[in-house]
């Protein structure tokens, strides 16, 4: 078959050499033979040996983790024990108590276990694995208070309500630091996955551009596999192309990859993935698909066996009903709550902004709600006088695409303005619209009347819910993403709400204002 040069992809580690190894070094731009059979055939005859991949992090990650749980419950059952006992220890009434914080750890270890917190797939996800521990705690309590009870031993109140909740509590906050620590070391381009991805050329272009901008995700394209249509293509956004379809399973074996990613394409029915997932058995590779519903996710997507038939349901997004008024209860009294705590913070803002113009402190300009429904956003004024004016002459400088006017340099923000956007200090007054019930505290951006205006039909999706004051537009990038990447975060939120996710995107908030990214 004559020599094959090297196939490597981005980030230079060489995968296959001729002689059909795999090394460690040079990058080689990847050679193609013409026709998918001779792919095939030239993929078979190589030797297979897989690259270290998530099996070689994973494992001491998960011991690191059981680390965790087995301190976060010793500490947790102590405390208990000093909390209950404190002032009557003695060895009679401690002795029962202290054996049972010694045999918490391994049985705290066990349910986590059983409730799937040790998973390779979840590690490093973040909001799917906390929800396992937390269950897992909930599933503890239940079994400890039916125990005691069948065996009647008098287990005391309060070592139960301070030592159960406290286990999950460490566990949570340790298991925070501990991603954090992962993220960081997957910045630097460690303990990351492998994945070939299956589809057409401009999805799987896609789906790589945002492994590479999302890679605390821990996903790393090593290689790509086309329709045969597109046979003529040799990479990818710097990714090598292996072969066709019908290569998948052996590339992903010849790459050491953990996952072949298949994208939505006709090509790739029930067959082909039955067939695909044989193949891959064999070698306890994953095998993940991608539903052509890309922000549909979560609770709203259910698999259920018709006719034999494995047939995706997807229930109707929550936009009125009991969950909705939960929400707009939890945003009045938490807007409630800040404005109170943020009042001697407001005082000190006013006499900032006033001292340095003369001008009004705040800001009044008009916004468009859920359904169109135009009211006023209050906002602490970061921009001269006649901003609005001067908007019309700098219009032609507007360095955002779509329908957005943004300038990271802005003429018209004043000093003590652009240290308020830094840190997103002059949303604040938009409390008040959160009490008033005309804006949520999680939600899309609330846009103003002449951007509504060119919205197209899509886009007006983002007014069947509140503007929120902050969303998944500020924790992920706020001026920096573009339009189109605003709106699909904004319909993903539309269509994936939850009081869980606004939660989480509450306390990213944090985060995302310290760092200031994108703020201007």
């Amino acid at each position: 078959m004559g020599s094959v040069r090297n196939l490597t992809c981005s980030w230079g580690k060489t995968l296959v050499t001729g002689s059909g190894t795999i090394q460690g070094e040079p990058a080689v731009p990847p050679a193609r033979t013409k026709g998918g059979s001779q792919r095939r055939e030239r993929l078979s005859s190589f030797h297979v040996r897989s690259l270290p991949g998530t099996e070689a992090w994973s494992r001491s990650y998960v011991i690191g983790l059981v680390g965790i749980d087995s301190f976060a419950a010793l500490m947790a059952a102590l405390s208990g024990t000093i909390v209950r006992f404190h002032g009557s220890l003695t060895a009679e009434t401690t002795t029962p108590y202290l054996l049972l914080s010694l045999a918490l750890p391994p049985v705290w270890i066990a349910f986590v276990r059983l409730g799937g917190g040790y998973e390779r797939r979840f590690l490093g996800i973040g909001t799917e694995e906390y929800r396992r521990v937390a269950v897992s705690g909930a599933f503890l309590a239940a079994t400890i208070a039916i125990g005691a009870y069948a065996i009647k031993f008098d287990l005391a109140r309060g070592y139960v309500l301070v030592t159960l909740p406290l286990i999950v509590l460490l566990s949570l906050c340790l298991r925070y630091a501990r991603r954090k620590a992962l993220h960081h070391s997957r910045r630097a381009g460690r303990c990351m996955s492998g994945v070939v991805v299956v589809g057409y050329r401009s999805a799987a272009g896609e789906l790589i551009t945002r492994f590479r901008e999302e890679i605390y995700h821990g996903m790393r394209v090593v290689g790509v596999c086309l329709p045969e249509h597109e046979g003529d293509t040799t990479e990818v956004r710097g990714c090598p192309v292996l072969g066709t379809f019908g290569d998948a399973a052996d590339a992903a074996a010849l790459t050491g990859a953990d996952t072949v990613a298949v994208l939505a394409c006709p090509e790739m029915d029930g067959v082909e993935l039955r067939r695909l997932a044989w193949k891959l058995e064999k070698t306890g590779i994953d095998l993940t698909v991608a539903s052509a519903l890309m922000e549909v996710a979560g609770p709203r997507t259910t698999i259920r066996p018709v006719a034999g038939l494995p047939l995706l349901h997807v229930e109707h997004p929550e936009l009125v009903g009991a969950r909705r008024l939960i929400k707009g209860i939890f945003d009045r009294c938490a807007a409630a709550l800040a404005l109170l705590l943020l009042l001697p913070l407001f005082a000190v803002l006013v006499v900032l902004v006033r001292a340095e113009d003369g001008g009004p402190a705040l800001f009044r300009q008009t916004r468009v709600g859920r359904d169109g429904a135009e009211f006023t956003v209050y906002k602490f004024r970061t921009m001269v006088i006649d901003a609005e004016a001067l908007k019309m002459v700098l219009r032609s400088r507007n360095e955002h695409d779509g329908v957005l006017f943004k300038m990271r340099r802005d003429p018209r923000v004043t000093p003590v303005g652009a240290w308020l956007r830094r840190y997103s200090l002059d949303e604040l007054p938009q409390l008040v619209n959160v009490l008033r019930g005309e804006m949520s505290l999680v939600g899309p951006r609330p846009p103003l009347p002449e951007e509504v205006a060119r919205y197209g039909h899509d886009v007006r999706r983002r007014l069947v819910v509140k503007p929120g004051l902050t969303g998944l537009w500020q924790v992920s990038g706020r001026s920096d993403l573009s339009w189109e990447e605003s709106v699909r975060l904004d319909l993903r939120y539309v269509e994936n709400w939850s009081l869980t996710l606004d939660i989480q995107i509450l306390w990213k908030t944090w985060s995302a204002v310290i760092r200031g990214a994108g703020a201007y």
